[in-house]
């Protein structure tokens, strides 16, 4: 609760206008029976007419005032349930943003959005009816009991024993569904976590003929969720009718005994009927109680799962100040790095050490799987190594400023990832300030200024999410100019050329190599021929650094590089 109670210190008056004006409404509900009694006791009793009407009048008085305050209880319940919700969502989206791949890794994206979404759907909802519901209904139930003695103590009676039952009857239900609910957000996740795969997925389950595979187990996993779902509504639907049958039997006890009052002249039969009325109130607001306390036990579940992610502190931490740069002609130094992923049971990397200098290219290769994607994200930092350090100009890497670092290293992921806007904007997340002619220099070293140039509105056109209305090079080609545009000192190619043809990527790779300054640029690919101008090669095997050195003093030494070579190209032809 820590976190909602902060956003709702900005609601306070709302948090407290809502509840006090649907007191003010119960008060006039609790009045309306005592109306109705003095209407039936001295009106109809008497055949007053005048008297009959102005009860009527009252009583319509009363509704339209307690219908004022009730959306005015509304109104305020409102402004503080969506404010308070809405500043906590601002917060879990900052805190989201601040977590680091291993956190993200842990988490899993589907549980991030569930939390986002459903699970702070149900907060706010909860809030919502609990501002309204929860002091208005206890006020009429207590108040009805303690009117409920004005009118005869004996009688009153009754009440103190139908009270404590449905209070039982509500608690116990309560306290069994509470926990269930937090599971079946458990299985909502699972079920979102699979249509997010299916729906990104999609064309991949479709060119392989798996449709049957994913709906099973689509379906299987929505069973589960339906399953769960249906045995805590069973256990909640025994609320109504359990509480109806204990009202209903309070309401014939109040009647039976009651009856021989009127006749022995000690009652009169309006107070009877207020009786009734008030037992017939309970029974709607502890149904509301009820429906509440439920709606309750699931924003609580749903508050818990958002706190247990706003919790989740990132594991890496960075420092405000600029290291000193010991090495400045030295752009990466890996000294007996080791990596391991969170619940992973090998290491991805095992032992790595090389050295690479400022305004050199160093190519990475190896099979799939081999760590190659793992080591340039230690460049970037977006994993901690488990062993070794990584150094950036002869400073340790942990002793980056984020923003310098991120100023510092750039690099194309192998699924280029494009946000919805313009091409403009997307090449703009490079940087900022940059102007349109650098914006053309980049797309022109990424070989993607001719299909640029072709489009109707050039920068301007309009890319959908993702990059949709994009082929994979075209996107890849962005994500390279975009990396460009930040002009950064380390430039790292993730394997991001896979879906250039030779010619294109040659022309990519001789664009790279005319950039006149000081950067450092790693290639990551599967082809010999992208990294075969290299100044400095790393091969790479099942996590370990089997060899290192130029194109031809690998082909002469290294096995690995080799075969890889070999599996590339026919035998005696070169490509290099």
């Amino acid at each position: 609760m820590k976190y909602l109670k902060h956003d709702l210190q900005k609601y306070k008056l709302a948090s407290l206008m809502a509840p006090l004006f649907k007191m003010l409404e119960a008060t006039f509900d609790l009045m309306v029976p005592l109306v109705v009694a003095r209407m039936i006791n001295v009106g109809i009793n008497q055949k007053d007419t005048g008297y009959i009407l102005a009860c009527c009048l009252l009583l319509i008085l009363m509704a339209l005032i307690g219908l004022a305050c009730s959306f005015t209880a509304q109104y305020f319940a409102a402004k503080a349930a969506i404010g308070s919700t809405t500043g906590l969502r601002h917060r879990l989206f900052k805190h989201i943003q601040s977590l680091d791949f291993a956190s993200m890794d842990t988490i899993g994206t589907s549980t991030l959005i569930t939390r986002m979404t459903s699970d702070l759907n149900q907060v706010q909802n909860g809030l919502n009816l609990f501002l309204r519901l929860f002091l208005r209904s206890p006020f009429i139930v207590f108040g009805s009991m303690v009117m409920a003695f004005t009118i005869d103590a004996k009688l009153a009676l009754i009440f103190v024993i139908v009270i404590p039952l449905l209070s039982v009857v509500i608690f116990g239900i309560m306290a069994i569904t509470s926990p269930r609910y937090r599971k079946i957000q458990g299985h909502l996740d699972r079920v979102t976590g699979l249509t997010r795969e299916n729906l990104t997925g999609v064309r991949v389950i479709r060119a392989f003929g798996r449709e049957e595979e994913e709906l099973a187990a689509f379906s299987q996993a929505n069973d589960v969720l339906v399953r769960s779902q249906l045995k805590v509504g069973h256990l909640s639907s025994l609320m109504n009718p359990v509480t109806y049958v204990i009202i209903n039997i309070g309401i014939v006890a109040i009647l039976y005994a009651g009856a021989g009052q009127v006749h022995a002249g000690v009652l009169l039969s309006g107070q009877i009927v207020a009786l009734v009325n008030y037992m017939n109130q309970i029974l709607v607001e502890l149904v509301k109680l009820a429906n509440l306390i439920v709606t309750i036990s699931r924003a609580l579940a749903s508050l818990g799962r958002v706190e247990q992610i706003l919790d989740t502190q990132p594991e890496m931490h960075y420092p405000e100040t600029m290291p000193v740069l010991s090495c400045p002609e030295e752009a990466v130094r890996f000294e007996h790095v080791s990596l391991s992923y969170a619940k992973a049971s090998l290491a991805s990397l095992t032992d790595i050490s090389f050295e690479a200098k400022v305004g050199q290219t160093i190519g990475i290769i190896g099979g799939t799987g081999s760590g190659k994607s793992s080591l340039v994200h230690l460049i970037g930092r977006f994993y901690d190594a488990s062993a070794g350090h990584v150094y950036l100009n002869g400073a340790d890497i942990t002793q980056w400023p984020r923003e310098q670092l991120r100023k510092h290293v750039a690099i194309v992921m192998q699924k280029p990832q494009l946000f919805a806007g313009t091409i403009r904007s997307n090449l703009l997340w490079g940087n900022p300030d940059a102007s349109e002619a650098q914006l053309w220099e980049a797309l022109h070293l990424a070989q993607a200024a001719d299909f640029v140039q072709a489009k109707t509105d050039g920068l301007d056109e309009v890319v959908e999410q993702g990059g949709r209305n994009l082929s994979g090079g075209q996107k890849q080609r962005l994500t390279i100019a975009r990396a460009l545009v930040a002009k950064p000192d380390i430039l790292i190619l993730d394997d991001s050329a896979s879906a250039l043809d030779y010619a294109t990527d040659a022309a990519l790779r001789q664009a790279l190599a005319s950039l006149t300054g000081k950067m450092t640029v790693f290639i990551v690919s599967q082809r010999t021929s992208s990294i075969a101008k290299a100044d400095h090669i790393l091969v790479l095997d099942d996590g370990h650094l089997v060899d290192q050195g130029t194109h031809q003093q690998l082909l002469k030494c290294c096995s690995v590089y080799q075969e890889i070579y070999a599996s590339q190209f026919q035998k005696g032809e070169d490509h290099t």
